[in-house]
């Protein structure tokens, strides 16, 4: 826990100022925000959020501070069409209910894999009906790359369905020995089994 005279001293400090002339939208932070909830309710989708804001917010978006200014969307890259992600979604799904194309949808979502894999439940994504996501900055790490911490992903991973259980159907039982001892309780000789394969080698 943080001493309280540094936490203090971190609040004190600037905040990097979002150009009014570059941003088309703000948000101030206020205690208790996250990312994914900012963008949810700003309509701006995860993916815009990161990147319009880098390098101020970091990889894991755990540096938020009240007061805070965050940029929401740049000037013509401003996708405020989203969607948040709930279970059971797939890319293909989310951009048919939306009404756009699969390449629409990789487009203004590009840290989505091709796979899909890491769409994650409570992740915004842009559902816009043209480009709209400004490009990543050059040298910064693509956002949301990897399902966050805490997060569960929209279509969970099929397992590998079990080995088949083994047969429950009972070998038969082996009669022949039944068969040549009931011979022997009989008090029969040996010449009596030769009919039954298997009593000579008993």
């Amino acid at each position: 826990m943080f001493a309280a005279s540094v936490v203090a001293a971190l609040l004190a400090l600037p905040f990097t100022s979002v150009a009014a002339t570059d941003c088309a939208r703000t948000y101030t932070v206020k205690a208790g925000d996250y990312c994914d909830q900012i963008s949810a309710q700003n309509n701006a989708s995860t993916y815009q959020l990161a990147v319009t804001n880098h390098p101020t917010i970091n990889d894991g978006c755990n540096n938020l501070q009240p007061g805070q200014q965050l940029c929401l969307g740049f000037v013509d890259q401003d996708c405020t069409n989203t969607y948040v992600v709930q279970g059971g979604d797939t890319c293909e799904g989310v951009a048919s209910n939306h009404g756009i194309n699969a390449t629409l949808f990789n487009i203004n979502n590009p840290q989505l894999h091709a796979e899909c894999d890491n769409l994650y439940i409570g992740e915004v994504v842009c559902v816009g009906g043209g480009p709209a996501v400004p490009p990543l900055p050059s040298g910064a790490p693509m956002p949301a790359a990897t399902i966050p911490p805490g997060a569960a992903p929209a279509t969970p991973t099929k397992e590998a369905p079990p080995p088949p259980a083994p047969s429950a159907t009972p070998a038969p039982a082996d009669d022949d020995d039944e068969d040549c001892d009931d011979d022997e309780d009989e008090g029969d000789d040996d010449e009596n089994d030769d009919d039954l394969p298997f009593c000579d080698e008993l």
